[in-house]
């Protein structure tokens, strides 16, 4: 039986998981001004930056299996939220891949409701601590949006169905902030309340495993495309 890589969970039964590599899009002009950009509105597109991002994560992604992280499979196929700076960046990657782009619509970003396109001082400014509140509590939503607690349970089903279908396989997600620390969150059975303390850069990559059985390991959470 094949010995498990370093630091990699020990699974001696020979059970195979699969791996999901999730990507956060490029930056956009809302995110270049710390402003919520959620499921609400398809827009923006990538910046410059963004796209010079994107192509970082594509090359990133390109060289998984064999540069980065040699003991997982080669990425075959790769899905997308259906916002429009996701699929830039997952067109990127694609082309880097040669694989065509399925599309999700349960991967898409949190909804933010009455707060989209707004900053954090905006929000505060009229609704005075609840911006806070929807990161610690998780159950809190916004006016007209989702919380921590809603978004999990729209995409936790379409994680699992990936899963299920990729065993032995890596599958690329390109998504968004809230929606990889919905992923990550579940993976290490924290509650909703929690996902907000997980860090997610632009176009970093996260990578998770998970077995048939339902085990899960967090390989890298928020890791930079570019060196």
């Amino acid at each position: 039986m094949a010995r498990p890589a370093s630091g990699a969970l020990a699974r001696y039964d020979g059970a195979v998981p699969a791996t999901l590599v999730l990507v956060r899009h490029g930056v956009t002009p809302l995110t270049e001004v710390g402003a919520l950009s959620g499921g609400d509105v398809l827009g923006p597109s990538l910046t410059t930056v963004g796209r010079r991002q994107a192509a970082q994560a594509a090359d990133a992604v390109f060289r998984l299996g064999t540069e980065r992280w040699a003991d997982l499979a080669r990425p075959e196929t790769l899905v997308a939220s259906p916002m429009v700076r996701a699929q830039e960046t997952a067109a990127a990657i694609g082309r880097r891949l040669g694989a065509p782009v399925g599309t999700d619509d349960r991967l898409a970003e949190v909804r933010f409701g009455a707060w989209e396109s707004l900053t954090p001082v905006e929000v505060e400014a009229s609704w005075p601590g609840d911006l806070a509140k929807w990161v610690t509590s998780g159950t809190f939503a916004p006016p007209e949006g989702e919380s921590y607690a809603d978004l999990g349970d729209r995409v936790g089903p379409a994680v699992d169905e990936l899963a299920a279908g990729s065993v032995g396989r890596t599958t690329v997600v390109v998504a968004h902030a809230a929606v990889i620390r919905s992923v990550v969150g579940r993976a290490l059975d924290a509650p909703p309340s929690a996902w907000g303390r997980v860090r997610v850069p632009p176009c970093s990559l996260s990578i998770v495993r998970i077995w048939p059985d339902g085990d899960r390991e967090v390989t890298a959470v928020g890791h930079p495309a570019a060196d």
